[in-house]
């Protein structure tokens, strides 16, 4: 039977004393990793699979230099070139609509590119939510706004 190296351990114990006590950084258990990101992940809804094939992603979060506003974005993939589709977020769920959040003209168009991807930017004038439901969507064109041919429900930051 081995007996364990009492020399070893007692040498380990006093390097890692003398090292502060431990090999890593302190862990407070009260402190907590906040974020503000609110994420989604878009896709095209079941009714028109076999129709278009869209995937993309998407976000928004306060602005960071006013508190007042919220920035959202958006990017698409295998889109028809040449296209350009309206988006927005949406207060609610996919298929759950309760509208726009902000004004409808803060959100500036997807334009697709020759490779079928596009993305865009929106600053809204309304301080980022803290809670409910949110997500976003992309229209057909301007002419189909009843048309979704993407949606994707954000998740609520972690807190």
């Amino acid at each position: 039977m081995r007996t364990p190296n009492v020399v070893g351990l007692a040498v380990v114990s006093l390097t890692l004393a003398a090292c502060g006590g431990s090999s890593g950084p302190e862990i407070n258990p009260q402190d907590q990793v906040v974020t503000s990101r609110w994420n989604a992940t878009l896709a095209t809804p079941p009714e028109l699979a076999g129709a278009m094939q869209l995937k993309g992603t998407g976000w928004m979060t306060p602005d960071p230099k006013d508190p007042n506003k919220t920035r959202a974005h958006v990017s698409i993939t295998n889109a028809v070139p040449g296209g350009e589709h309206p988006w927005h977020v949406h207060i609610g769920r996919c298929g759950a609509d309760k509208g726009i959040f902000g004004p409808a003209d803060a959100y500036r168009p997807l334009k697709i590119g020759d490779e079928g991807k596009a993305l865009s930017d929106a600053e809204i004038p309304a301080p980022a939510p803290t809670s409910g439901e949110y997500f976003i969507n992309v229209h057909a064109s301007q002419n189909n706004m009843r048309t979704i041919i993407a949606c994707g429900n954000l998740a609520s930051p972690v807190r």
